[in-house]
C-alpha cells in the first residue's frame, strides 16, 4: 500500500463524497495521482464508490488505528509500539527485531497484514481494515520446555476479554483458537526461542476477525466468524488496546505461575468439552475420542476406547467429529 493511496483512503473515512480535487490539495499531488492510488484499493480488499462530478466514498466507514494515542498509552505501560501502514507478517518482523535485541513487551501493529501466519504454515489473510493483527515480545527467565502452555493461557486471556465486552460465547479451542459457536473468531500463532536451561523469548501473534469472516470462511473453507457479527461498534483501537492489557498482565502471571494458574479457567471455556472429536496426527492419522479438556502442561486429554491418549499441540490438529 502506497503512503498516497492510505492518505487518500483516510480522506473517505467519514463516508462522505469527497472530490478528487479535494483530496489532492490536502495530500499536494494532482488529481490523477489520487485517481491512480485509489484505482488500487480493490487489491486490498476496499471498495470505493466513485461518481463523477461527486468524487470518491468508500463502501464501508473505515475504523483506522490511532497510532500516537495508542503509543502513549503502550509508553505509559513501559512498553513499546512500532507500526507499520502495511507489513508482510508482524510475527516475522519482531522475530527479527528478537534477534536484533528488542526490547520485552515490544508490540509490532500493522494496519494491514498481508501474509499472516497461522500453525503449520496456515496462510491468514484479511481486507484493509478487516481485522486486528499485532504482535508481542515476551523475554521470559523460563527456559522453552516450560513455556508449553503458553499458547492455551494467551487464550484464555483473549476468550475472558472478549467475554467483558460483551462477547459471552466466545471460548477456546484447543490449542490456539478462540471460537464463537464452533467457528473461528481469533487465532494465536507462538514462536519461541532461547536456550534449553536458560531464559527464552516468545512472540505471541494474536489475529481477529472484525468482520468479514463468512466470506473468509469460503475461501479458506472452514467456519469463521467476525467481532461485527456478534458486537455492535466495535473500536479497534480500544480493542487493541484492552487486549494488550491483558497479555500483559496474563503473561506476568504465567511468568510466576505457569499454566497451573490458567488449567481451570481454560477447561471451563473449553469448546469441544466432553464432545466427540478427530485428532489429525501429522502423519495423516485420524484419532477419535471424547475430548477431555487439558492437563496441568496443556496436552489435550482425549477418552479413546483404549483408553486416555495426551497430545501436544505440536504433533496434531484438532476439529469437531465429522466435521
Amino acid at each position: 500500500m502506497t503512503s498516497t493511496l492510505y492518505a487518500a483512503l483516510r480522506h473517505l473515512s467519514r463516508g462522505e463524497f469527497v472530490s478528487g480535487a479535494a483530496i489532492a490539495q490536502a495530500l499536494g499531488c494532482s488529481r490523477a495521482t489520487v485517481h491512480n492510488a485509489l484505482q488500487a484499493a480493490a487489491e486490498l480488499g476496499v471498495k470505493v464508490h466513485a461518481v463523477q462530478g461527486r468524487g470518491y466514498r468508500l463502501a464501508q466507514p473505515m475504523d483506522w488505528l490511532a497510532v500516537e494515542s495508542l503509543s502513549a498509552a503502550l509508553s505509559a505501560r513501559g512498553m513499546a509500539l512500532r507500526f507499520f501502514e502495511r507489513l508482510d507478517s508482524t510475527n516475522t518482523h519482531l522475530l527479527e527485531a528478537a534477534r536484533a535485541g528488542a526490547e520485552h513487551r515490544t508490540v509490532v501493529l500493522a494496519e494491514w497484514q498481508t501474509r499472516g501466519r497461522g500453525r503449520r504454515g496456515r496462510k491468514w489473510q484479511t481486507g484493509l481494515g478487516d481485522s486486528l493483527t499485532f504482535s508481542l515480545l515476551w523475554r521470559s527467565l523460563r527456559p522453552a520446555a516450560e513455556l508449553s502452555g503458553l499458547s492455551l493461557a494467551v487464550g484464555v486471556v483473549l476468550s475472558m476479554r472478549l467475554r467483558r465486552m460483551g462477547l459471552a460465547r466466545a471460548q477456546v479451542k484447543w490449542p490456539n483458537d478462540i471460537v464463537v459457536a464452533g467457528e473461528k473468531l481469533a487465532g494465536v500463532l507462538i514462536e519461541l526461542s532461547g536456550e534449553a536451561l536458560g531464559p527464552s523469548a516468545a512472540v505471541i501473534g494474536v489475529g481477529i476477525n472484525l468482520r468479514g469472516g463468512a466470506a473468509l470462511g469460503a475461501s479458506l473453507g472452514q467456519p469463521i466468524t467476525d467481532l461485527g457479527s456478534h458486537l455492535q461498534a466495535v473500536d479497534r483501537n480500544a480493542l487493541f488496546l484492552d487486549l494488550v492489557r491483558g497479555l500483559d498482565e496474563g503473561l506476568a502471571r504465567f511468568e510466576q505461575e505457569g499454566f497451573a494458574a490458567f488449567h481451570q479457567d481454560w477447561n471451563a471455556a473449553h469448546a469441544f468439552h466432553d464432545r466427540p472429536v478427530d485428532i489429525l496426527t501429522i502423519q495423516g492419522e485420524c484419532i477419535s475420542g471424547v475430548a477431555m479438556g487439558v492437563d496441568g502442561q496443556g496436552a489435550l486429554l482425549l477418552r479413546t476406547r483404549t483408553g486416555v491418549r495426551r497430545f501436544h499441540s505440536g504433533e496434531v490438529s484438532l476439529r469437531g467429529a465429522g466435521a
